[in-house]
């Protein structure tokens, strides 16, 4: 198990930077965040994607005015952190080890 970051700073407008305890830090955009998130809706969009690169995303609700942006964030247990995204979407769970796996995966 993946121990608690030492920190999280949430620039909204921005991503999200972690400081892990082994003294890496990760950072994150808002976007590549809502794209990712590991939300049972957003794990099968995905996947639809890339059986059919033609896939219609999903209308949701209305689009905010402005860019996209991360409303808020809320620690769960010691395992977690759940995301609240301006486009409405807040069911994404991110545990330490799938933003560690995210971390590595980045370019």
């Amino acid at each position: 198990m993946e121990p608690p970051p030492l920190a999280l700073d949430l620039k909204k407008d921005k991503g999200l930077t972690v400081q892990w305890a082994d003294g890496t830090t990760s950072y994150f955009t808002v976007m590549l965040l809502r794209k990712m998130s590991p939300s049972a809706d957003q794990r099968e969009l995905r996947a639809e994607q890339s059986r059919n690169p033609l896939t219609v995303l999903p209308s949701g609700r209305s689009r905010p005015a402005g860019p996209l942006m991360a409303e808020g964030a809320e620690l769960v247990g010691n395992y977690a952190v759940k995301l609240r995204f301006s486009d409405g979407h807040s069911s994404g769970i991110y545990t330490w080890e799938y933003l560690r796996r995210l971390a590595s995966q980045a370019p």
